[in-house]
């Protein structure tokens, strides 16, 4: 496709100024190379979507005491939960949009890299592997502990890994964190968004069955995005467990601490 062949130039000019570093790997270099450079490109967009789980979360104790006063009249909750979504300026997709404006460039990097549409991407080879061969190719070519196999046994190890640590941050903030402000019904669309997060903590464990199965070019992009998704998350989250943590629950934390302070007692008068 010419639409992929600018991309495929690119790949090609800089695995050449890389080669007397990397030798016949220089194409695999280039891979990771790009990739990290266009989630560079697109982390303001992950930003952006990491605020709108910030505000999502810091409405959760309102839209609560909102299904407390309304839950048996379901027109009112949702005429009420629409009031405070237009008050606050918050979405109840907010945290979603984001992502999905990212998702074109995502399917044009991983069909380069899966097709080879650029040119001659695929011809090249990763400590001996070829780029356009697979895991069953490799096992065909000595097996699991094979020079080739061996390749995707460390990429398998990295999103294993990933996968795991994931998985377990994200059970950590479930039984920290107040459930977001997706899960009310009266939303439209919120079950949808709310299943969503219920299964993406599973989805790195699914990555290792795209690794297995397309071109090892394609893996490495699938391989360095995921890491990137990971070291990213965790670096706009930083200072607590997920989403909710930081400031943005300070305000809504307050007045519930102070209404279960008790008063403080007054000072009895001295008696002679």
């Amino acid at each position: 496709m010419s639409f992929f062949a600018p991309l495929g130039a690119l790949l090609s000019h800089v695995a050449d100024a890389l080669e007397p570093a990397f030798g016949a790997s220089a194409t695999a270099v280039t891979i990771v190379l790009l990739t990290l450079c266009v989630r560079l490109c697109l982390h303001p967009l992950s930003r952006s979507a990491a605020r709108g789980e910030r505000a999502k979360a810091a409405l959760a104790p309102r839209l609560a005491e909102l299904k407390r006063k309304h839950g048996k009249d379901p027109e009112r909750l949702r005429h009420a939960t629409a009031e405070l979504y237009a008050e606050t300026g918050v979405s109840p997709l907010a945290g979603c949009l984001p992502m999905l404006v990212q998702l074109p460039v995502f399917y044009v990097m991983y069909h380069l890299f899966s097709t080879g549409s650029g040119g001659d991407l695929l011809d090249h080879t990763l400590f001996g592997a070829p780029l356009g061969g697979r895991w069953t190719n490799a096992l065909a070519d000595g097996g699991p502990l094979g020079s080739h196999g061996l390749v995707y046994l460390a990429l398998f190890a990295v999103v294993a890994a990933v996968a795991t640590w994931t998985f377990r941050r994200a059970r950590r903030t479930a039984a920290t964190t107040p459930l977001p402000a997706t899960t009310d019904d009266s939303v439209p669309g919120a079950e949808a968004v709310a299943l969503v997060a219920r299964i993406s903590p599973f989805l790195s464990f699914a990555t290792l069955i795209t690794v297995a199965v397309v071109p090892l070019a394609a893996a490495l992009y699938v391989v360095t995005t995921t890491l990137w998704t990971a070291a990213e998350r965790a670096y706009l989250h930083r200072g607590g467990t997920g989403p909710a943590a930081g400031p943005a629950t300070a305000p809504a934390a307050a007045p519930a601490a102070a209404e279960a302070a008790p008063a403080p007692r007054r000072p009895r008068p001295a008696t002679g």
